[in-house]
């Protein structure tokens, strides 16, 4: 069922976490046991989004209706709906990282100046939906899915809210839209000022045990870029490969 085993523990905690959501969203009315829970849950549930970028790249289950069903609990934690990262982060950003004039996730104005965090934050979130849509005019198929699936999660949304509008805001709307902010956010240090035709001079990265720990191995970032493909289990390995042709610089240990 599952491509790669080392899936399983990252899978069972975030359905665990969804569970729990939908407990809370049934049995709790309270304003601020809500909030606190949101409030509390933010990083935890912004970790959620690195593994949401992991599945986009290569799906978790073998058979596909499981990962729909999969995309759809990852949307509600991250905003991310089903092919949006394939069209917006795969099909378009790791394809274009290299030239700020096209990149999906782009960190340069159209004067070539930098953006600053905040920003490249707001911008990239706000454009994330068009620019995914855009990139799908190339690739008809995964846009159709992206529309219609994303057209059901907003139905289903909007179901939530009608049925009981304050546990739905906090533990499903205020989750979807802080999510896509924080995802934008993290992708700032990926690339940011660092405006070089060289793959292995392009990314940061961060090899804190903790941070991939819980990050699915994202502080790996060059080799992320350079085989896109390889599952998120194996760029260590992929990692010590090429290790020596990344500027000391470009390597930091940091937990967050």
């Amino acid at each position: 069922m599952f491509r790669y085993p080392a899936d399983r523990l990252p899978v069972a905690i975030i359905l665990a976490i969804s569970c729990f959501d939908f407990y809370l969203y049934f049995m709790v009315e309270t304003v601020w046991v809500l909030a606190t829970y949101w409030f509390v849950m933010i990083i935890p549930k912004g970790k959620i989004c690195a593994w949401n970028h992991h599945h986009q790249h290569t799906p978790t289950f073998r058979p596909k209706p499981l990962n729909r069903v999969l995309e759809f609990f990852y949307a509600l934690h991250t905003g991310v709906t089903t092919n949006l990262w394939l069209l917006h982060h795969v099909l378009g950003h790791h394809l274009n990282y290299l030239d700020q004039t096209r990149d999906e996730s782009r960190w340069q104005r159209k004067s070539g100046e930098p953006m600053g965090e905040l920003e490249y934050t707001l911008h990239t979130t706000g454009t994330a939906y068009s620019r995914g849509f855009k990139v799908g005019q190339k690739h008809p198929r995964q846009q159709r899915q992206f529309i219609f699936y994303t057209l059901l999660t907003l139905a289903i949304v909007a179901f939530l809210i009608w049925l009981k509008p304050v546990p739905a805001l906090f533990l499903f709307v205020l989750p979807m839209i802080i999510g896509l902010l924080l995802t934008s956010w993290a992708t700032f240090e990926h690339h940011a000022g660092l405006n070089t035709e060289n793959e292995f001079e392009a990314s940061r990265n961060n090899l804190n045990r903790f941070y991939n720990i819980t990050t699915g191995n994202l502080g790996y970032h060059t080799a992320h870029h350079h085989k896109q493909g390889v599952h998120w289990s194996l760029l260590p390995r992929l990692h010590e490969q090429i290790e020596d042709k990344i500027p000391a610089h470009l390597i930091k240990y940091a937990a967050l």
